[in-house]
Order: C-alpha cells, then sequence, then structure tokens
C-alpha cells in the first residue's frame, strides 16, 4: 500500500506506526503486569501471564498486518500447519538479523505460544519494551567475557541458572521457548573468527536447550527447528522498514527429541553432555545443508 514512496519516507513512516503501535498495547500490559505483581498465588499469577501473553499476540499480529499491508513482502512459510495455539514448544533457529524477530512472529503468528526468548542483560533498559518484556517473563542472560571468567571462575554458569529458573516459570502455561543457539546473529566476521565448520551458521550453543529440555521435560510438544532464508541477502530492520526485504523463505521441521535429553545433567554428567552436543551438532549441520539448498531453490 506504501510501497510507492521513496524508501527513506517509507521508513519513517513505518517506524512511527510500530512505535505508536508499540505503546498502545504496552499500555495495558504494564496495568496486567502490576497486577500481576501483586498476585498472591502461583495461579493467579499464571492466569496473569497468559493475560500479558494475550496482549503481546496482539502486538504482534497488528505489527505483522502493518508490515503485510505496507511493505508487502512476500513470505515463503512452509511446515506450521499443524501447531497448537495452547502447546509447549521449544524452537531452535538460526539468526541473521534483528528481521528474524519478525519474521518468526509472521511464521507462528496464532498458529502457536507467543514467543519466549532469552534477552542479553542490557535490552532490559530498551525504553518501553524492556519493562515489557519484563512484564512477560523473559529471562535476561548477562553474558561474561573469558578475561572476568578467569577472574571470577564463580560466574561460570550463571547463564544456565537463568535458563533453568525462566523454564521453571513456564511450566503451567502455553509457551514457544525461542533459542538462537547461535547467541549472536551471523556475520562472516564473526564466522571467521569461529573458524565455524559450517558454511551459512555460527557454532551452536548447546547449554541453554539442554536446560530448557531439562526444566521443562516431556511436557514439551516438540522441538520446532526453524530455518530462515533471506534469498537476496539478509539486511538489517531499517531496511526492512524501507520495504528493501523483498522475500524471506521460512522451513520449519517438527522434530522428536530423544527420550534421554529430557532427563539427563547436562552439567555434571560428561558423556551426556558429549551426546547432546553430538546431537546438536547435527542438527545444525542437516541445517547448514537446507539452507543451501534452499538458496539454490529461490535462485
Amino acid at each position: 500500500m506504501l510501497r510507492f514512496l521513496p524508501a527513506p519516507v517509507l521508513g519513517t513512516v513505518m517506524m512511527l506506526i510500530l512505535a505508536v503501535n508499540t505503546v498502545f498495547w504496552s499500555t495495558p500490559l504494564y496495568v496486567v503486569a502490576l497486577l500481576k505483581l501483586l498476585a498472591p498465588t502461583r495461579s493467579v499469577r499464571d492466569r496473569f501471564s497468559r493475560m500479558a501473553a494475550s496482549l503481546a499476540q496482539n502486538w504482534s499480529s497488528s505489527c505483522i498486518w502493518f508490515a503485510d499491508n505496507f511493505l508487502s513482502p512476500q513470505f515463503d512459510i512452509r511446515g506450521v500447519e499443524n501447531l497448537d495455539i495452547h502447546g509447549q514448544y521449544l524452537v531452535c533457529s538460526n539468526h541473521q538479523s534483528w528481521n528474524d524477530i519478525l519474521v518468526l512472529f509472521k511464521s507462528f503468528d496464532r498458529r502457536a505460544p507467543f514467543f519466549k526468548f532469552f534477552l542479553k542483560q542490557q535490552l532490559i533498559w530498551v525504553p518501553v519494551l524492556g519493562l515489557a518484556w519484563w512484564s512477560l517473563d523473559y529471562p535476561f542472560m548477562k553474558r561474561y567475557s573469558a578475561a572476568t571468567l578467569r577472574k571470577h571462575p564463580e560466574l561460570r554458569g550463571r547463564d544456565l541458572e537463568t535458563t533453568r529458573a525462566a523454564c521453571e516459570r513456564y511450566q503451567n502455561v502455553p509457551v514457544t521457548i525461542l533459542n538462537f543457539l547461535e547467541g549472536t546473529r551471523f556475520t562472516l566476521a564473526k564466522h571467521d573468527q569461529q573458524a565455524s565448520p559450517y558454511r551459512y551458521l555460527l557454532k551452536p550453543k548447546a547449554g541453554g536447550m539442554a536446560l530448557a529440555l531439562s526444566a521443562l521435560g516431556e511436557r514439551i510438544n516438540s522441538l520446532l527447528d526453524v530455518t530462515i532464508v533471506y534469498p537476496e541477502g539478509a539486511r538489517g530492520f531499517w531496511d526492512f522498514m524501507a520495504g528493501r526485504v523483498r522475500r524471506v523463505v521460512v522451513e520449519v521441521r517438527t522434530l522428536t527429541v530423544p527420550h534421554e535429553f529430557y532427563s539427563g545433567s547436562y552439567e555434571e554428567d560428561a558423556e551426556f553432555r558429549k551426546r547432546f552436543q553430538a546431537w546438536i551438532a547435527q542438527l545444525w549441520a542437516d541445517k547448514d545443508v537446507r539452507i543451501a539448498a534452499l538458496l539454490r531453490e529461490s535462485a
């Protein structure tokens, strides 16, 4: 609808629209967050958590509507037909740009529960969104440099403790937990620095997913393996808002988690950790092959 506008104007208009939409839905969300804070029991808090997730879902759906109708990108989404809005899912995805979040919202919109995802602790200070993420029980992860860990070894494993505590809060509510296993957005510089064995991916980090599986157990309906491909190359969020992202391909595979990975100890059992890392490595190798195939298909 607005694609006739010059890209800088279109981007500015879209950013303003999304900002107003975010403030609109955040206001009642803050009210629910306050009521949740004052709730006397776990069951009542769970009820307010569902209300907060419903408001967040409405915000997400309206953002998608604006993108679909004003930007008209072409989405090719596969494998989401049999999901359950009341289920519990663990999602792993490759990560290339901030656009991945909007793409995932589009892919799972009202087909699965609203996303919970792990955020860097600094993002709690993002205006409006930081407080909203906190009220939605998003876990904030504090990353430590290698030098800091050498000086303070007691800090090792803090992120894993945060993962466990967050997943325990999700036990009684519909939830889709999103995990970008690479831990950061893909760039060629990071790829070379890691000496990644994959062509299109960084090395995966398995610890967070292992703890999520252990904390939620077999209540999880499925592991959803998501592969996102931008046939014209990954671009930044501004480029998406300016209409420069024309096509996105999303492939979702529903996988069965091996039973042993629900109950083993990733932290204490070296043999279990080795088997789990091998499983994740194979999952990532398969994803690397799928990315290559989807790029060839799109070309």
